[in-house]
């Protein structure tokens, strides 16, 4: 098994702002794993909410150099290294090589149905309302749109979006800036304006006061929720989870996830970073059947890669070989 591993920088169309911060290019790692000469891709980013960087996702990868040359496989990948982006970009490659190897689809080889297309959120980047108004209104046409939010402005932001754009069902994303009491205070005022669900109002950790509070419209955990030993502990404080496989750590444990949520009985949303389609693609097969669907990354770059997932609106395909699995 031959690696390789290297950064990419890709362009956002404009820029892209969350109660975090704002950034103008997407950075991502991708892997290739080449075996039986055929090569499979993966594509991670990394995240510094999560302790990641450029450099240490990549030298985690590195680390596994001589295992993988010592037959190193998928399943022990899982062990090998900890959920997160660099073991997601590993199993996703590990997924599409084992595809091309064996010239069946990766479905096929989870033992899952044919992918259907999926329809995705379009997100809208933090800014104010007038401004997001303003691309609610470049976007009314979309069925479902996703609004970045930060704090005390959020409601006047919400309304401008709701009067630009009042076909589409509204989801918002605070991305652990709210305090308990704004959630309190903005949470019934959000229901009456028609917003379908709050992702990730408090921060990871702080969040529970969630259990104690009504919650008028559901509520799904993010930063709140990795791989499937996080599930039981966000039962009584969320209604839905985020699953985003640069958490989970890849395909293999998003499957798994997934599947403990729908036992559970907790409503899916699976969601993404901004990436490339080659992020996107995994993605794709765990989305289907689920509450929500977030995989727009692609329509927020300025160009996407030349084989990458064919966007209908917001309609979305499942991928071509070409691009993986």
């Amino acid at each position: 098994m031959q690696l390789e591993v290297r950064q990419e920088s890709w362009p956002i169309a404009g820029k892209f702002t969350i109660s975090r911060g704002s950034k103008t290019t997407a950075e991502v790692v991708v892997v290739e794993l080449t075996a039986g000469g055929k090569t499979g891709r993966g594509e991670c980013v990394p995240y510094a909410r999560y302790g990641e960087t450029i450099e240490g996702v990549i030298g985690q990868i590195e680390s596994q150099r001589d295992a993988l040359a010592a037959g190193l496989d998928r399943i022990a990948l899982q062990k090998a290294l900890p959920p997160g982006a660099a073991r997601n970009a590993l199993d996703c490659a590990f997924w599409d090589l084992e595809a091309k190897n064996s010239g069946k689809r990766v479905w096929e080889l989870a033992g899952l149905p044919d992918p259907a297309l999926v329809k995705t959120v379009y997100t809208l980047s933090l800014d104010t309302a007038e401004n997001m108004g303003a691309a609610a209104s470049r976007n009314a046409d979309r069925p479902l749109l996703k609004l970045k939010l930060a704090g005390p402005e959020d409601l006047d932001r919400v309304r401008a979006v709701r009067k630009a754009a009042p076909g589409a069902k509204i989801v918002v994303d605070a991305n652990e800036g709210w305090t308990l009491e704004q959630y309190v205070a903005f949470a019934p005022e959000l229901a009456e304006i028609g917003v379908s669900m709050i992702e990730q109002p408090l921060p990871a950790g702080e969040d529970a006061g969630l259990a104690e509070v009504e919650r008028p419209v559901p509520v799904c955990a993010d930063e709140s929720c990795h791989d499937a030993s996080t599930l039981a502990g966000l039962i009584d404080r969320y209604d839905m989870i985020n699953i985003k496989l640069d958490k989970t750590g890849g395909l293999t444990e998003a499957l798994r996830l997934k599947q403990a949520a729908e036992t559970a009985g907790v409503e899916i949303m699976v969601g993404c970073m901004i990436a490339t389609s080659l992020s996107m693609a995994p993605a794709i097969l765990v989305a289907q059947n689920v509450a929500i669907v977030d995989v727009d990354g692609p329509l927020l770059l300025a160009e996407d890669r030349p084989d990458g997932l064919f966007f209908d609106g917001s309609l979305v395909s499942p991928s071509q070989p070409s691009l993986w699995g």
